[in-house]
């Protein structure tokens, strides 16, 4: 892939061409979240709305039918469903790790194999969460993993 940027005269319109064979989703997804420019979620603590960058969050995490975000600094409650934050997220960013849990591949230090063909993950705070291993081969092919 190419990626040219050109200065614009003062007067004009910023303006992106993409030229490509086909539109694939990741694409589709690129353009949405260009056009939307910067997504926050609304998420809940102590009875506030705040509003959040996705990039800021760790992993959601759904608990008795409630769903969490972890952050670095706060725990936050958001009153979307896993499945629905998985249509909001950027799928280059986030990942389906288990039925109640969707990780942000950012956050990611470090990976090792663990019991029952899963995954253990070691994020950047320290925390450590599963990797279900229904989930484990998506997980090799979008970070990349060769496997031998």
């Amino acid at each position: 892939m190419k990626i040219t940027i050109e200065d614009k005269p003062v007067d004009c319109e910023d303006e992106i061409i993409i030229r490509c064979d086909a539109v694939d989703e990741s694409l589709m997804q690129l353009i949405n979240s260009l056009k939307r420019g910067k997504n926050k979620l609304n998420v809940y603590l102590d009875g506030a709305i705040h509003l959040v960058d996705p990039e800021e969050i760790y992993y959601f995490e759904t608990v008795d039918q409630r769903v969490f975000a972890y952050a670095k600094e706060a725990v936050y409650e958001t009153k979307c469903r896993l499945y629905e934050l998985e249509e909001q997220l950027p799928k280059q960013d986030f990942f389906r790790a288990s039925k109640s849990t969707i990780l942000n591949l950012d956050k990611i230090k470090s990976l090792s194999p663990a019991f029952g063909g899963r995954f253990e993950v070691k994020l950047t705070n320290g925390e450590r969460l599963l990797i279900s291993r229904q989930y484990v081969s998506a997980l090799k092919e979008k970070l990349g993993i060769i496997q031998s």
